[in-house]
Order: C-alpha cells, then sequence, then structure tokens
C-alpha cells in the first residue's frame, strides 16, 4: 500500500461517521452477547413454564430505567456535550455486566440490567453526534452506516455469546463487560467531542429531568409527532419480537445457546445486507419517507413468517423470516431517524434523541409485557400482534409523504 493510499484509509477510518461506528459496533456486539444465553440463565432461577415471563420482565426492567434515564442523559450531552455521557454511559453498562454475570440470584440478574438502563444514554448521544456532524441531507446514508455497524455487532455478539454460554452462562456478560471497557477506551482515546460550545445549552433546568416532560415536549411538536408515534408502533412490534424470540427457538426448535447466537448472527448479516448496502442506495432514489414505508410492510411479511413458524416449526421457515423482517427493519430505522433528525433544531438533537430513546423505552416496556400474556395464548400471538401494529405505523406515517418532502426541500 503505498503512503498515500495509506493516508486516506487512514483519514477514512478518523472520520466522524466512521469513529463512532466502531463504539456503535462494541456497544450492539457488547449487548447482544448476553442474548442467546437469558432464557438459559433465568432458567436456573424459575420454574420451566415461567421462563418466557422473567425473560419479558427483566427486559421491561432494564427498558423502565432506560426510559427515565435517556432524557436526562440526552439533555445533559446538549449542556456537556456528548463524550462525557458516552463515556457514562459506556461505564456503567461495563458494570452492570459484571453484576449479571456474578449472577447468583434472580435480584442479582435483574440489578445488573438496572444498572445499565439507568445509564442507557450512549445510542442516543452516538446519533447526536452524527447530527453535530453531518448536514441534514447526508444524515440518513450516515445513519445507515451505523445500523450497518450495529448489524455487524449484533452478527458478531450472539454468535459469541452462544458459544461461550454453552461453556458457561456466566461467560458472556464477563465478555460483554470486556467489550465494554473497550469501548470506553475507544471513545476516550478517538471520539473527539462534537457539540460547539454556541450550539450547547446554556444551562440544565430541574425540569429537563422529568422524563415525561421531556417526552410531552417533544411529542408537542406537531411535525415530529407523526414520525414518533410511527416510531414508537415500530419498536413495540419490534420488542414484541425480540423479547420471546429466544424462548421460541428454545421450546418450538430445541436451539442450545450456540444454535440461537448462530440465529442471531443471521439477523447481523442481513442488517449489514439492509441498513449498510441497500438503505445508502435507495435513500437518494426514493427518499427517507417511502422507504420507511417499504421497510415498515417488508418488516410486517416478516411478522406474518414468524406466526406461521410458531404454528409449524422449521429452521427454514426461521431463516426466511430472520431475512425478510430484518431486510425490512435495517430499511426503517436510518429512515426515521434521518426524518426526525431532519426536523429538529441543532441546539435541541440530544434531547429530541433523548426523547425517541425514551419512547422507545416505553415500547421496550410494553412489547415484553405484552409478549409475555400473548406467549401464554399462543406462541405466535406477540407476531401477530406485530403485524398489525405494523400495518398501523403505515398508515400513521403515509400522510405526513407531503409534509416530510417538503421540508426535505427546504433543509
Amino acid at each position: 500500500m503505498s503512503l498515500s493510499s495509506a493516508r486516506n484509509v487512514f483519514s477514512v477510518l478518523r472520520s466522524p461517521t466512521a469513529v463512532v461506528a466502531v463504539s456503535v459496533f462494541l456497544t450492539f456486539a457488547g449487548f447482544t452477547l448476553i442474548i442467546p444465553v437469558l432464557p438459559f440463565v433465568i432458567g436456573q432461577f424459575v420454574p420451566f413454564h415461567e421462563v418466557a415471563r422473567y425473560v419479558s420482565l427483566i427486559i421491561a426492567a432494564y427498558a423502565l430505567c432506560a426510559f427515565l434515564a435517556a432524557p436526562v442523559l440526552g439533555a445533559w450531552s446538549d449542556r456537556v456535550g456528548r463524550r462525557p455521557v458516552l463515556l457514562f454511559s459506556i461505564a456503567g453498562s461495563a458494570i452492570g455486566f459484571v453484576i449479571f454475570g456474578l449472577g447468583g440470584a434472580l435480584w442479582i440478574l435483574f440489578a445488573g440490567r438496572i444498572l445499565d438502563g439507568l445509564t442507557a444514554g450512549n445510542i442516543s448521544a452516538m446519533y447526536a453526534y452524527i447530527a453535530d456532524t453531518h448536514a441534514p441531507q447526508d444524515r440518513g446514508a450516515a445513519f445507515g452506516f451505523l445500523g450497518a455497524a450495529g448489524g455487524f455487532g449484533f452478527m458478531i455478539g450472539p454468535a459469541l455469546g452462544g458459544f461461550l454460554g454453552d461453556i458457561s452462562y456466566a461467560l458472556p456478560a464477563f465478555a460483554a463487560a470486556g467489550v465494554a471497557v473497550l469501548n470506553a477506551l475507544w471513545v476516550y482515546l478517538c471520539v473527539p467531542e462534537s457539540l460547539h460550545a454556541a450550539h450547547r445549552s446554556d444551562r440544565l433546568q430541574w425540569s429537563q429531568f422529568n422524563p415525561f416532560k421531556q417526552l410531552i415536549a417533544a411529542l408537542n411538536n406537531k411535525v415530529i409527532l407523526p414520525f414518533f408515534a410511527t416510531a414508537f408502533l415500530f419498536f413495540t412490534a419490534a420488542t414484541l419480537m425480540q423479547s420471546n424470540i429466544g424462548v421460541l427457538m428454545k421450546e418450538s426448535l430445541a436451539f442450545t445457546p450456540a444454535f440461537v447466537g448462530v440465529a442471531m448472527l443471521g439477523v447481523g448479516v442481513m442488517d449489514i445486507v439492509s441498513q449498510g448496502l441497500a438503505t445508502p442506495k435507495l435513500l437518494p432514489r426514493f427518499g427517507e419517507h417511502r422507504v420507511a414505508i417499504g421497510g415498515l410492510a417488508i418488516n410486517a411479511i416478516g411478522f406474518a413468517l414468524l406466526v406461521v413458524l410458531a404454528a409449524r416449526p422449521s429452521i427454514g421457515l426461521l431463516a426466511l423470516a430472520i431475512v425478510v423482517l430484518t431486510f425490512g427493519d435495517g430499511l426503517v430505522q436510518p429512515s426515521l431517524n434521518a426524518i426526525i433528525s431532519g426536523a429538529t433544531p441543532a441546539d435541541q438533537q440530544g434531547r429530541v434523541q433523548g426523547a425517541n430513546q425514551a419512547q422507545q423505552a416505553i415500547a421496550r416496556v410494553v412489547g415484553p409485557l405484552g409478549s409475555a400474556a400473548l406467549y401464554e395464548i399462543f406462541p405466535g400471538a406477540p407476531y401477530l400482534a406485530g403485524a398489525m401494529l405494523l400495518v398501523a405505523a403505515i398508515v400513521v406515517l403515509a400522510p405526513t409523504r407531503g409534509v416530510s418532502s417538503a421540508q426535505t426541500e427546504t433543509r
């Protein structure tokens, strides 16, 4: 490699998108390490028939804490910058994973996930970082690149976690803590502050520490409201699936942690294909609104396939459902993030991204609890409900096409 080529590669790696993408990769690789073993870890402390319920409860507990914390951390990042919030959040994750790995009792597992949730501000800070460093018309592709990085982490994390879980159920959590430490070092050494002093909030107010007030303030914006509503329906459907897909694979297909990890590997691969390859090509051609609508429709078809899978278990059908569902998911997320970011002033990016993470956290509370109740009726019921929510999301988003197009033209 020539000196000039080496400099070009180094320049790309030092770009704002690339340095944040590495942190996104490490974040997703870290927290997905425990996904394959979660039903098995909880199964050590509760009867077989209650595993699905407690998996949902522990996911909901994390999400509730993230809801309380995300708006506060988002507002804090608008005041002090993105970098301190990233470091604080990643350190909290590392400690939470260590506690979870130590285990020994059900309440300790909950304590580990609760601590991680209370410090869960890194994702909203990362998306605000991209908003700080990219022009509005470039954010969709950048969010897609971050999604691909997250997909790569989702590909590596569950696969590694599954194989480590076959050795010991505690190993994935300790490995996740190690990945979080690496992430903190990366942010400290390589991620510069992105929020200029001119764009920082003047001060923090007590009202900003009220997560409901932050969320209500964002929802009072009539431009953002339909996009937030769409995101809420989308993420509620996603958590209906995510909170019990491992249980479904364990009970219907008799998967071990390693096989669950391999299935999640497929999710990561499709995330890379969808967000990293397809989305950057589709957004300039069709626009954020159409890509989001198409992604929701494809996602709904994937959920329908999971309904069939629950009734007629088949590894081939599982693979098809993962491909379809994840491809649609990868189209929706960067498109919606770009739309919401484009409708938000520069000095409120952290706050709105925090509110967005907060309403997603509410979805992650509602989804798992609803999933546990529906799963006891019929294993395919959570996915049927998810498909219906995605259709509702299309109905909410479709009328906003003119509004989003006008915004795009005036940005």
